[in-house]
């Protein structure tokens, strides 16, 4: 294979690595089909949609809280010993 289809495939495939990227996807897919395919009512449809989103929603809140606790946990670094902040979890 030549290295100009290696790195186009390699452009396409890398936006799957990231979960929020996959969600999306199969959400639209999953929408499509039931618009389509299934014959199911509005109410139905949104509802894929709002699950999607939400989903998202919460993977993008769960990568926040994980940068905002390394922030957190580098500046408690910085202090000298005796005004750190106890490990509470």
């Amino acid at each position: 294979m030549s290295p100009a289809i290696k790195s186009l495939l390699a452009r396409l495939v890398r936006p799957l690595q990231s979960r929020k990227t996959r969600i999306a996807l199969a959400t639209l897919i999953g929408a499509y089909l039931a618009d389509w395919g299934l014959e199911v009512s509005d109410v139905t449809l949104l509802g894929i949609l709002g699950l999607g989103a939400a989903w998202i929603h919460a993977i993008a809140t769960e990568d926040a809280g994980e940068k905002s606790r390394m922030r957190v946990e580098a500046a408690d670094l910085e202090l000298p010993p005796e005004e750190r902040k106890p490990n509470v979890e």
